[in-house]
């Protein structure tokens, strides 16, 4: 890579694990930022693991996806920590009896979000009572003025969206189908409502808090963070919402065209994706000052960023509103070097990763080339055709950052059971393997590749099937969900993080500690 690239990267060899903290083994129902949390930094720490790979931590709307947000800066309140609560009294066991009932093998949302957020409206009237119980967390005011450019037009949406019983903003009186006309309408004089903005400014309080020292954690232990942010936000988002005249959106706030991306390995018809896409001469008016804001908030969470979808920088795919699947699009021109030159000002040591799979141009080629960014390979893509495929390990550059597979795809053990024999015969051929255990043999090929950065989902380590799959695109039910027990957990603790730390001393990826730079 070129010294004169946008960001030139100078990361030496490591390895990461990608798992959304959903997936945490709690009692409550779904993982979150606690014990189980901090016990899964110990694990990549003796595994000799650099890196925490995590989906997006936003809260999640319709289809429970962190990729379909209802703000594209807040964090969900699932991820709360109940223990420090409990220490400070705030709920009781009894409290949580409802929580502890939920499943523990699969995140169940539909109950879920029945049971959670009346047991957190019961700590947040607590709190209230006595706000010195949650000192420890910090300054809630000082927390609502530092992030209140974001934490306002978000917890002003939640509150209208609990007022109107969660139907999307579109469907809400015409005085208060954006923030501005809300503002004025004289609905947050409502005692309800507004009542509703502090608690769910509450909620964010307690989950920033606890992430930081989260966060902290891993600092001490050697571990960093891998965030994600997903280039398009919700339609029935607090973003969407806050600012329209950042989107194709008509006077009536109804969309013009929506996001997807043609045909693909994924879909044949295509995938809809239903989101808004942006206004971009508007956003260079204001020199992408809403997307600064964005890489800003994520890099106060975590210390490097997926950026999902790159290729809808360069262009993206436009498709009709009224469209029923993604064939009937357009290729439309992104913004391109010139956004990453704005990010590059505003934010001179920004550590990003392109996702940059799906259709590749030249074009596309160029961009990524010219800002210096890495691009991802998925070693899953590698052996369906010859030689000349670029996700062969033979063929990855240094700058990128290789995946077994990613939250998309299937896991190892899946993939290689449901692919056609020719790819499996490939596979079995190059890798000069019997295919008996197909996980092992794409993490052996992801950590001794040429590429800077390994990173394997931590179903391809449990050696997990299709049942641990976490999402397939183009299903609308049942993603999402999958968890690990407790005696995976002890598993990847006996046995799994002796050899990966072994592998990390063979292939040269062991992790740099104790202030080293990485």
């Amino acid at each position: 890579m070129p010294e004169t690239a946008l960001f030139y990267s100078t990361h030496t060899r490591s390895a990461g694990v990608l798992l959304h903290p959903t997936s945490l083994p709690c009692p409550t129902g779904v993982g979150n930022f606690g014990k189980s949390a901090r016990a899964f930094v110990d694990f990549l720490k003796s595994s000799d693991v650099a890196y925490w790979q995590m989906c997006p931590l936003g809260p999640t709307g319709f289809g429970d996806s962190p990729y379909q947000c209802f703000s594209a800066f807040a964090l969900n309140p699932y991820f709360v920590d109940w223990d420090t609560l409990l220490e400070a009294g705030l709920v009781s066991h009894e409290d949580l009896g409802a929580l502890y009932d939920l499943p523990h093998e699969r995140v169940d949302y539909g109950l879920l979000y029945a049971r959670f957020w009346p047991v957190l409206q019961k700590a947040f009237d607590a709190w209230k009572e006595n706000p010195a119980a949650l000192d420890g967390l910090g300054n809630f005011e000082k927390f609502c003025k530092t992030y209140e450019d974001w934490l306002k037009p978000y917890t002003c949406f939640s509150a209208l969206k609990r007022f109107h019983k969660g139907a999307p903003w579109w469907l809400w009186p015409p005085n208060q189908r954006c923030l501005k006309d809300a503002l004025s309408s004289g609905v947050f004089d409502d005692k309800a409502v507004k009542a509703d903005v502090e608690f769910f400014s509450w909620a964010q309080f307690v989950c920033f808090s606890q992430f930081a020292q989260l966060k902290d954690y891993a600092q001490k232990n050697g571990v960093r963070l891998i965030g994600d942010i997903p280039i398009f936000v919700a339609h029935d988002s607090a973003d969407t919402w806050g600012r329209p005249e950042l989107f194709q959106m008509n006077a009536a706030y109804e969309l013009t065209a929506q996001a997807g991306v043609p045909p693909d390995y994924f879909s044949p018809l295509g995938q809809l994706w239903g989101n808004p896409l942006y206004d971009w001469p508007a956003h260079k008016k204001e020199k992408y000052r809403w997307w600064i804001a964005r890489f800003k908030a994520a890099f106060g969470l975590y210390d490097r960023v997926r950026l999902d979808h790159f290729r809808g920088f360069e262009a993206y795919w436009k498709v009709p509103a009224d469209a029923k699947d993604a064939r009937k699009g357009v290729w439309e021109k992104g913004p391109g070097l010139e956004f990453f030159k704005a990010i590059k000002d505003a934010l001179p040591q920004a550590d990003i990763i392109a996702e940059d799979l799906g259709v590749i141009t030249p074009e596309l080629r160029e961009l990524l080339a010219r800002t210096g960014l890495p691009g991802m390979a998925v070693l899953q893509f590698a052996f369906g055709s010859d030689a000349g495929n670029l996700y062969l390990p033979h063929n990855l550059v240094r700058n990128s950052v290789v995946y077994t597979g990613t939250h998309d795809n299937d896991t190892s053990k899946g993939w290689y059971a449901s692919t056609d024999e020719k790819t499996r015969d490939y596979f079995r051929r190059y890798l000069r393997s019997a295919g008996d255990s197909p996980n092992w043999d794409l993490i052996h090929a992801a950590y001794k590749s040429v590429s800077a950065c390994a990173v394997v989902p931590l179903q391809d380590f449990l050696n997990l099937g299709s049942e641990a799959r976490f999402n397939t695109p183009g299903q609308s039910a049942g993603n999402w969900q999958w968890r690990f027990s407790q005696a995976q957990f002890d598993e990847l603790h006996t046995y799994i993080a002796p050899l990966l730390k072994d592998l990390a001393e063979q292939s040269g990826r062991v992790a740099a500690r104790d202030g080293q730079k990485e």
